[in-house]
């Protein structure tokens, strides 16, 4: 009978070193040994690398900037609004101080955690702001517009599926989900319609606040990993959300003449004095949880939305420096959109200012910016591969579409 050998060493099976046989191979005791040696000490170093890395990543997140730190990191990013940019650090700080620094004594003192209001127009940084803040901070962000959420029952968005969205960009971590930033905006949309409650149901407005109110202090709520009632045979998840930051932000249109009546400006009679077209802008800093009530928040939603901050309009100044000084920058990005295509281009100092007039005009904020410059760049990208190695410069002429693009 032909004796087994091993396939890997070469030797022939005996009593000290018996060979085993599979279907198409065999292997010895003394190979089967040195394998599991081999993957023993691979386990090793794979676990210690990995707690090492664990132990890393917890000293990065409690490893915290300062404020100031956190400013000078949204200053790269969001020109002007200082006052909301010092309320957003200071409360990020403070909060994940709270999670990650602080311990529990014997005192029996809880720290709670400080959410977040902005108030602004339209196109003022109120996401911006946010989005950066949580790159940085490297923790998972949703963000959720209150339009479309509803009252339970109700065609929409249930309010538990903004937590969903948190699980979902934590990637189904739920830990790391609990300690996440969670943005809601247009959150004035939801106001109801006056300030005494209504007998009928409000089911995009007041219900919804009532309905929020539990996940914003703090509760383990149930959620569906794929959303709402869309898919009800789905196990929920269960999600604490003590530790997660809400920022809620909207732009409380007309809410400027609630401020007004309570300052006593614009009322009728003899002898009133008018305010000045700048008073009237910087009326929104005069906010306060009474005004808002008077909006159409209800008070315990207020309550809970502890910090409340405004954001100022942008000025034209502010809209040519947005163009350009950001790292990322729309004019910067077109700049690098061209050397791809071995272009350089250049933008002339009266052409950003023209193009920050327009914005201005259309009242949309720094958002618009990119629509026009999408207007004006459009036939030159068309004919951007013909213009390789050349310099392009944007004027106010072409801006302004009385001239066309001069090729160097």
């Amino acid at each position: 009978m032909k004796k087994l050998k091993c396939g890997f060493c070469g030797t022939i099976d005996s009593k000290d070193n018996p060979v085993i046989a599979g279907d198409s191979a065999c292997i010895c005791k003394s190979c089967v040994n040195a394998a599991y040696d081999i993957m023993e000490e691979d386990y090793n170093i794979s676990d210690e690398n990995d707690t090492g890395k664990k132990a890393e990543k917890e000293d990065k997140k409690i490893v915290l900037k300062t404020p100031k730190e956190l400013k000078v990191i949204l200053d790269d990013y969001v020109i002007g609004q200082d006052r909301a940019k010092k309320v957003l650090c200071v409360a990020v700080y403070n909060h994940y101080k709270r999670i990650f620094k602080y311990k529990p004594s014997d005192d029996d003192i809880e720290i709670n955690k400080s959410n977040v209001l902005l108030i602004g127009p339209t196109g003022s940084g109120k996401t911006l702001l946010v989005q950066t803040i949580a790159k940085y901070l490297d923790v998972p962000l949703a963000i959720a517009d209150a339009t479309s959420l509803t009252e339970a029952g109700y065609v929409g968005d249930d309010v538990e599926n903004v937590i969903t969205r948190l699980v979902q960009a934590a990637s189904g971590d739920i830990n790391k989900a609990q300690r996440g930033i969670i943005f809601i905006d247009e959150i004035d949309k939801i106001a109801r319609m006056s300030e005494n409650r209504s007998i009928t149901r409000d089911v995009s407005g007041e219900g919804v606040q009532q309905a929020m109110l539990k996940i914003i202090e703090g509760a383990s709520v149930n959620v569906p990993p794929n959303g709402g009632r869309k898919h009800p045979g789905q196990e929920a998840l269960q999600v604490d959300t003590s530790n997660i930051l809400f920022i809620c932000g909207g732009a409380f249109d007309g809410i400027e003449e609630i401020i007004q009546k309570k300052l006593g400006s614009n009322v009728l009679g003899f002898n009133q004095e008018k305010r000045s077209k700048a008073d009237m802008k910087n009326v929104l800093h005069d906010v306060e949880a009474h005004d808002l009530i008077k909006y159409g928040l209800i008070p315990e939603l207020i309550g809970r939305l502890h910090m409340i901050t405004t954001l100022n309009e942008i000025s034209e100044d502010d809209m040519i420096h947005i163009l350009s000084q950001p790292k990322n920058a729309l004019t910067k990005q077109y700049i690098k959109l061209f050397e791809i295509d071995n272009v350089l281009l250049k933008f002339n100092k009266t052409a950003l200012k023209e193009i920050a007039k327009k914005a201005i005009k259309r009242k949309t904020g720094a958002r618009g910016l990119r629509s026009i410059l999408e207007d004006i760049m459009l036939d030159i990208m068309f004919d951007l591969p013909n213009y390789k190695d050349k310099t392009i410069t944007i004027t106010k002429e072409i801006v302004l579409k009385e001239d066309k693009v001069k090729i160097a």
